[in-house]
């Protein structure tokens, strides 16, 4: 699933172009490595870090992919928080 989609169906980005932008600019990593395009995989067991609209630093590991953008209750079952901090 692509990175892009992924934080937009777990609702961690409010929009889905908000999400390419964080992809695209750099932004954003995934086990380590930055990521400059929207379309980079992400996997199950994956580790993105990227700083969010809160301008708080987020950590996630990816626990399933989703089929949709559904309720905040079945988004969150996606990913484990691992650090939330500020910036």
């Amino acid at each position: 699933m692509r990175i892009d989609r992924f934080l937009w169906f777990v609702r961690l980005a409010k929009t889905r172009n908000w999400a390419q932008d964080l992809a695209e600019g750099g932004r954003l990593r995934i086990d380590g490595r930055r990521i400059d395009r929207a379309h980079a995989p992400v996997r199950v067991g994956n580790i993105i870090a990227f700083v969010g609209h809160d301008r708080r630093v987020k950590v996630i590991r990816v626990e399933a992919l989703p089929a949709r953008r559904g309720p905040p209750a079945e988004a969150q079952a996606c990913y484990q928080q691992l650090v939330t901090g500020e910036s």
